[in-house]
C-alpha cells in the first residue's frame, strides 16, 4: 500500500511512459561519463587569501587545461594573463583596460579574450551534460553562451550570425559582464566538488570570509577539525570551548573576529581584565606583519589574554571531576599548586612557576570563578548564541560537516584514529560502555549534534564532550595525551610542553595499518586511501606527505603562516580526477596584486599519487551509487505503470 502512494506521487513528476524512460537514459548515460574532479584542502586557519586563489585556480587545473588548448597559439606571458584574468576578473579586466590607446584596439582584444574563454568553457566542461553546464552558466548570458559554444558553421550559413552577437555585445558595453561570468563558469567547472578537511577556524585572521565563501560554493563538505569542533561547542553552550576561541583569538591578535565580525561584546571582558591584571611576556599577543598594535592595544590583549585563560583553567576543573571515564585527573592543574613556594608537581616531576597570574584564584576553590567571572561568561555566552552571523556559519558548518567521510572509496578525516602502540584500535568507556574505532568517532559525533540540538544544556555530557573533543587523550581530533597550554604559559623547562602523541602518527607510515583502518570503515584497502589534515608535514625537513605506499595522504603543509616555518611551504592540497591523484604543493601567498600584476602563481610541486589504468567514471563514485538506486525506483515505476 505504501509502494503505491509513492508510486502515485512519483508519478505526478513523471506523467507519461517516456517521461520515466527519458530519464532512466539519462541516468545510465550519466553513468558513463569520467567522474569529475575533487579538490581536497585542509587547516586553512583563517588564511582567506591564500585559500581563495587556491580555491580559483583550481591548484593549478585552471592554467593546465589554458596550457593544453593555447600552448601552440599564446606566449607563456599571454597564458598567465589569460590564466590571471580567470582568477579575478574584476580587478584583471581593469588593469587590461587601461593600456589600450583606442575602441577599436580594446574592441578587438575583447572579441579574441571572449573566443579564448569559449573554448576553454567548452573544453572544461567536455565531461559535464548540457544540463550541468547549463546550471553553471551565468543566468542573464546562458541564451548568448550556448549559441557561441554550440555553434555548427561548417556551410559558413551562420557566419555573420555570430560576429554579430560578440559585435553586439561589445557595443552595448555588456563584454565586463559577460567575461567575469565566463571566468567564473570556469572555476566552477574545473572543479566538481571540494572537500575541506578541517581547521577553517582560529590563527588567522579571516575564517568568516573563508565560511561566506563555501557557503556560497556550488559543492563542498567538510570534516571538522579540532579548531572548528571549538567553535561549534563555544555556539552549542560550552562555555570552556568558548575561553578557547577568545583565548587563542587573544594570543593571535585576531579578537576583532570575535568583536567586530561576529558582534561579541568584549567590554566586560575587558573591565575585569583591566581591574586584575597586568603586563605579562607569557600572554603578550603574537604579532600579524599587517597588523600592528600601539603599546596600549598591546597592554589591553595581554590582560583580556590572561583574564579569559584563568576563566578557562577553572571551568575545566568541574568537567575532569564530574566525567572521571575522561581520564584528566592530572589535568587539575590549579589544584596542584603549592601558591607559597609558587610551585606546581605534574606527572611527578616539581617545576617552578613564572609569569603567574593568579589574582582570582580562590587556593581553598580553585575552580571557583569569582562573581564578575560568572557574570562575564555568562554575558558573553549570551551574546555567542545571538550572534546571527556566527549562527548562519556554525548551522552550515553542522550541516556540511562530520567527523569523518566515506567518499568514492577514500576516507577522509582531520585528525586519527586513536589506536595503542600495536595498532590495535584504543577504547574508550563512556558511562560503562567501550567504544573503539568507527563506533567510537560515530559516538562522538552523537554527542556533538545533541549538544549543539540543545544549546541550553550547557553542563550535560553532549556539551562536555564537545570540550573532551578538544582536548581528550581518546578524541579523533587532538590525537595527543594531553594539552599542555597551562604548562607552556607558566613552565619554562621545555620538557614540560611536549604532547605525546597518539601511535596513529607514526603508525600511520605502515601501510598495514592503514589497511586495517580502511577495513574498520569498511572501504577497500587495496583500492582506497585515508586523506588526512591536522599535523604539519614538515617536508623543510624530509618529511614525505605520501605515506604507506600511497595509503596515507597528509595535505597539511602549512596554509597558517603560524607553521610555515617548519613545513617550508604553504600547504599542500590535492586533486583527484578520472584519470588519478595528484598532490600540489604551495608556495607562500604573497598577495592578490603580485598575482595581478606579475601573473606569479603559488604552485611549485606537482606530485602524481597515482594513476588509473582506466578513467574512473560517475559510475564508480558516491554519486554513481545514488543514480543507480535512482535509476532501480524508476524501473519500479515503469513496471507499476504497465501493471496498472
Amino acid at each position: 500500500m505504501t509502494n503505491t502512494k509513492y508510486f502515485d506521487l512519483l508519478a505526478q513528476k513523471y506523467d507519461s511512459e517516456e517521461k520515466v524512460a527519458t530519464e532512466i537514459i539519462n541516468l545510465e548515460a550519466i553513468l558513463n561519463l569520467p567522474k569529475g574532479t575533487e579538490h581536497f584542502v585542509s587547516d586553512l586557519h583563517g588564511e582567506f587569501q591564500a585559500f581563495q586563489h587556491v580555491l580559483r585556480n583550481g591548484s593549478g587545473k585552471v592554467k593546465e587545461k589554458i596550457r593544453d588548448l593555447f600552448l601552440d597559439v599564446l606566449s607563456e606571458s599571454e597564458i598567465n594573463e589569460l590564466a590571471t584574468l580567470v582568477y579575478y576578473p574584476e580587478e584583471k579586466l581593469q588593469l587590461i583596460k587601461n593600456n589600450f590607446q583606442s575602441e577599436q584596439e580594446l574592441s578587438d582584444w575583447y572579441t579574441d579574450i571572449i573566443a579564448h574563454l569559449i573554448k576553454l568553457i567548452s573544453y572544461a566542461s567536455s565531461k559535464y551534460t548540457r544540463s550541468k553546464l547549463r546550471k553553471a552558466l551565468p543566468k542573464q548570458f546562458v541564451y548568448i553562451i550556448e549559441e557561441l559554444l554550440y555553434k555548427t558553421d561548417e556551410f559558413t550559413n551562420k557566419k555573420h550570425y555570430y560576429t554579430k552577437i560578440v559585435q553586439q555585445i561589445i557595443s552595448l558595453r555588456q563584454a565586463d559582464k559577460l567575461i567575469i561570468g565566463l571566468a567564473y563558469t570556469t572555476q566552477r567547472l574545473v572543479v566538481d566538488h571540494l572537500h575541506v578537511v578541517g581547521d577553517i577556524y582560529d590563527r588567522g585572521p579571516d575564517p568568516d570570509k573563508i565560511m561566506d565563501t563555501l557557503i556560497r560554493y556550488h559543492s563542498v563538505d567538510i570534516q571538522w577539525g579540532n579548531h572548528d569542533v571549538l567553535w561549534i561547542g563555544a555556539f552549542a553552550g560550552s562555555k570552556v570551548c568558548l575561553a578557547n576561541i577568545i583565548r587563542i583569538c587573544a594570543r593571535y591578535n585576531n579578537l576583532d573576529i570575535i568583536e567586530d565580525v561576529y558582534g561579541i561584546n568584549l567590554r566586560p571582558l575587558l573591565n575585569l581584565a583591566e581591574k586584575y591584571y597586568e603586563d605579562n611576556p607569557a600572554f603578550r599577543p603574537k604579532q600579524h606583519s599587517g597588523k600592528k598594535l600601539t603599546d596600549h592595544e598591546e597592554l589591553q590583549i595581554t590582560k583580556i589574554h590572561q583574564a579569559i585563560a584563568m576563566i578557562q583553567f577553572k571551568l575545566e576543573i568541574p568537567i575532569i571531576k564530574r566525567r572521571p571515564y575522561f581520564n584528566m585527573m592530572e589535568r587539575l592543574l590549579l589544584e596542584k599548586i603549592d601558591y607559597k613556594k609558587n610551585e606546581v608537581t605534574i606527572h611527578g616531576k616539581t617545576y617552578q612557576l613564572k609569569n603567574t597570574c593568579f589574582m582570582t584564584v580562590n587556593q581553598e576553590k580553585p575552580e571557583q570563578l569569582t562573581t564578575e567571572e560568572e557574570q562575564v561568561i555568562e554575558k558573553l555566552l549570551f551574546s555567542v548564541q545571538h550572534s546571527e552571523k556566527l549562527a548562519r556559519h556554525m548551522n552550515f558548518l553542522m550541516n556540511k560537516g562530520s567527523l569523518y567521510l566515506r567518499y568514492n572509496g577514500n576516507l577522509l578525516l582531520h585528525g586519527c584514529i586513536p589506536i595503542d602502540k600495536n595498532g590495535n584500535m584504543e577504547k574508550m568507556v563512556i558511562e560503562d560502555k567501550a567504544y573503539a574505532g568507527r563506533e567510537l568517532l560515530d559516538v562522538f559525533e552523537q554527542y556533538l549534534r545533541h549538544s549543539f540540538a540543545h544549546p541550553e544544556r550547557t553542563e550535560d555530557l553532549a556539551t562536555d564532550m564537545v570540550w573532551y573533543l578538544w582536548t581528550g587523550e581518546f578524541s579523533s581530533l587532538f590525537g595527543k595525551r594531553e594539552m599542555t597550554t597551562f604548562e607552556r604559559y607558566f613552565i619554562e623547562d621545555k620538557e614540560a610542553h611536549k604532547e605525546i602523541k597518539n601511535p596513529y602518527y607514526y603508525l600511520r607510515e605502515n601501510e598495514e595499518v592503514c589497511k586495517e583502518i580502511l577495513r574498520e570503515f569498511s572501504l577497500d584497502p587495496e583500492q582506497g586511501r585515508i586523506i588526512n589534515g591536522h599535523t604539519p608535514v614538515k617536508e623543510i625537513a624530509g618529511e614525505n606527505p605520501i605515506k604507506a605506499n600511497g595509503k596515507m595522504i597528509v595535505i597539511d603543509g602549512g596554509f597558517s603562516k603560524a607553521y610555515q616555518s617548519t613545513t617550508g611551504i604553504a600547504g599542500y592540497t590535492l586533486l583527484y580526477n578520472s584519470y588519478g591523484m595528484q598532490l600540489v604543493a604551495h608556495k607562500k601567498f604573497t598577495s592578490k596584486q603580485d598575482v595581478l600584476l606579475n601573473g606569479t602563481d603559488v604552485l611549485s610541486v606537482k606530485r602524481l599519487v597515482d594513476k588509473e589504468l582506466e578513467r574512473k567514471k560517475v559510475l564508480e563514485t558516491n554519486i554513481g551509487e545514488k543514480l543507480l538506486q535512482e535509476i532501480q525506483i524508476l524501473k519500479s515505476l515503469l513496471e507499476y505503470s504497465y501493471m496498472k
